[in-house]
């Protein structure tokens, strides 16, 4: 039988590197989108809007920051359940709607943006 430790200097690492990861990323995909936003001078029609997330680089990048922000979110709210939620049932019944949700937001946002 393998004897884990829940706790130890290690444990939860890997979450915590992945939200700052995360974080990093949409900063950076905001302050691009906020120095497109102060390079449209006062131009801003629904064309300049389109020619910009028209571009494929702006697409992946959307898309990729997209799919940060959903683990970002898994990783906050799949803590929150086992922080506060103790019933396991609940919990098990938590994390698998907040699954559900994440993947529908994910597709969701694939036939957005391409």
């Amino acid at each position: 039988m393998v004897d884990r430790k829940l706790a130890g200097a290690h444990y939860g690492l890997r979450d915590w590197a992945a939200q700052r990861v995360t974080a990093v990323l949409m900063i950076i995909y905001l302050t691009v989108f906020f120095l497109f936003l102060l390079g449209m001078s006062g131009a801003e029609d629904y064309s300049q809007w389109q020619a910009f997330f028209d571009k494929t680089w702006v697409k992946v990048f959307t898309q990729t920051t997209f799919i940060a922000l959903l683990l970002h979110a898994w990783v906050g709210i799949r803590d929150l359940w086992m922080d506060y939620i103790k019933p396991f049932g609940l919990r098990l019944t938590l994390h698998c709607a907040t699954i559900v949700w994440l993947v529908m937001c994910a597709v969701y946002s694939f036939k957005v943006i391409w």
